[in-house]
């Protein structure tokens, strides 16, 4: 089997480091080489949007097609099903299966879920967040729990996001979030009909 191309429309470089990571261990466990394509990495929810429809539309008068492609943005206290609405309205059909990786309310509680992992990183646990609607809320406890873990977090925690993905118990960790838990589950329904 060839490498596999996903598509990928994050908001922020968080985003890209911790959807990056998951997508990377979620193929490796089902043994498929992917390449991740990042199509936007930056300025938030209305330009992955944006940047997604002008993507297909370009895409329309090409030959190249992505095998999967990712999108995803922060639920922001909108709520996850309003998230899905808005992207899946900006393109009702796909030249490939669409997955949505939309943390509810924000990704960098999707870092803080598994304290063991945390642990296996910083050499010191963090206490499972709980779920607020709180802008930059998340953030600041990743920073906080990090510094507590007395390490420095060089840019808010991002350099760590891989290490926290490649430890995480990502089957307790989708018990405490549904938002990741469908994010982990659609994915693993695309790599699974690649094995068919």
């Amino acid at each position: 089997m060839g490498e596999r191309v996903v598509a990928l429309f994050v908001e922020d470089h968080v985003h890209q480091a911790t959807i990056g990571a998951l997508v990377q261990r979620l193929a490796d466990e089902y043994g498929i080489p992917v390449w991740l394509d990042w199509r936007s990495a930056v300025r938030g929810h209305g330009r992955v949007v944006e940047e997604f429809k002008t993507y297909l539309r370009d895409l329309s008068k090409q030959g190249d097609r992505p095998d999967v492609i990712v999108v995803a943005t922060d639920a922001n206290c909108h709520g996850l099903n309003r998230r899905v609405k808005e992207i899946k309205s900006a393109a009702p059909q796909t030249p490939a299966p669409l997955v949505l990786a939309i943390p509810d309310p924000h990704v960098e509680r999707w870092l803080l879920l598994d304290g063991a992992a945390f642990k296996t990183v910083f050499g010191r646990g963090c206490a499972a967040p709980d779920r607020k609607c709180s802008r930059d809320l998340y953030k600041q406890r990743l920073i906080e729990a990090i510094s507590a873990a007395e390490s420095t977090p060089i840019f808010g925690g991002i350099e760590s996001a891989e290490d926290l993905v490649h430890h995480m118990d990502i089957e307790r960790a989708g018990r405490a979030d549904r938002s990741l838990q469908r994010f982990v589950d659609d994915m693993r329904n695309v790599f699974r009909q690649w094995q068919m």
